[in-house]
């Protein structure tokens, strides 16, 4: 069994025996070969499969970190502001704390599936009328009046467990890829990967795959108009490359076809920016970072759809083109 990530990582992360670790099993995700994509794109593509957390998405590495301090102080409550996945991840863990997780969604503007699976874990929901930002302003300032801990990833432990998902990969592979390619919305994940990359003496190069619509991208996870963390995205020299949602979508169905790996679309931008062939190296990592099931409403629109047909093998076998 694997251990929980902050027992793993215990010497890079900012806790001590006084810690308690809320854990659901995090991290320790795969890492797997993508041959049939490294022979279309012309390098070595691995993927890192962030799907594989709890709640399905790579929000948990850091989830699992600022629950535990939030705790560690005494917290009443948890609260965030999210386009889905912070939101199952705060609700979960909260949950599994024993302490209460209001959540901010912007109405309209959020999976159905993620709102489901957070009305699930317990947390309660506000339908916000507004975009992010403004969700994420109110969550802000109802945490400096003391009554519960943010948990967005301007919370600095947010960003520390999302950073083990570099020391991971680089263990692995038993070398630093040449690039890390990571979507991007609000930046907490490039500016996590960015620490890690210090931390470890790295020369390996991020690249951030935005929305090239940021407000009005069907990838909902990464639909952000004003990342938080932009000045850090700066501040790491990542290479930001905007992608349409033509080419998040073809990349989308790529690595479900080729792959047999099922993705929300938001983590199909990484693969996007590789199509554009303004990335450098010759063995990269996409971080896919959260499930498919996370959106099937999304996945109903643009799947190919199913031919019906009668049961009989000629019927079949016709219907098939086989």
């Amino acid at each position: 069994m694997t251990p929980p990530l902050i027992e793993r990582f215990r010497r890079i992360l900012p806790v001590d025996a006084a810690t308690p670790v809320v854990t659901l099993g995090e991290g320790g995700t795969p890492l797997l070969r993508a041959p049939r994509l490294s022979e279309r794109y012309g390098r070595e593509i691995w993927i890192k499969w962030e799907g594989g957390n709890p709640t399905g998405s790579y929000k948990d590495r850091g989830m699992t970190v600022a629950v535990s301090k939030a705790v560690e102080d005494d917290a009443a409550a948890v609260i965030c502001a999210s386009t889905g996945n912070t939101a199952a991840s705060a609700a979960a863990y909260a949950a599994r704390a024993g302490i209460p997780a209001l959540v901010l969604v912007p109405a309209g503007a959020v999976s159905g599936a993620k709102v489901a699976q957070t009305r699930m874990l317990g947390a309660t929901v506000l339908e916000v009328r507004g975009d992010f930002e403004e969700a994420l302003a109110g969550a802000q300032e109802l945490a400096r009046r003391g009554t519960h801990v943010l948990v967005n990833s301007l919370n600095p432990y947010r960003r520390e467990g999302q950073k083990t998902a570099v020391y991971e990969i680089v263990e692995e592979l038993g070398r630093a890829p040449d690039a890390f390619v990571i979507p991007y919305g609000g930046g907490g994940n490039t500016s996590a990967y960015a620490q890690a990359i210090r931390e470890l003496g790295l020369g390996t190069r991020i690249v951030s795959a935005e929305a090239a619509d940021r407000r009005h991208t069907l990838a909902s996870a990464i639909r952000i108009g004003d990342p938080v963390h932009a000045a850090s995205v700066e501040q790491a020299g990542a290479q930001v490359l905007p992608v349409t949602d033509d080419a998040i979508v073809a990349a989308w169905r790529e690595l479900g076809a080729l792959e047999g790996v099922f993705c929300e679309p938001s983590s199909a931008a990484g693969l996007a920016a590789l199509g554009i062939g303004d990335v450098q190296g010759e063995r990269v990592v996409l971080t896919l970072t959260g499930h498919g099931l996370k959106d099937v409403a999304a996945a109903e629109r643009y799947a190919p759809p199913p031919v019906q047909c009668d049961p009989s093998p000629d019927a079949i076998a016709k219907a098939a083109g086989t």
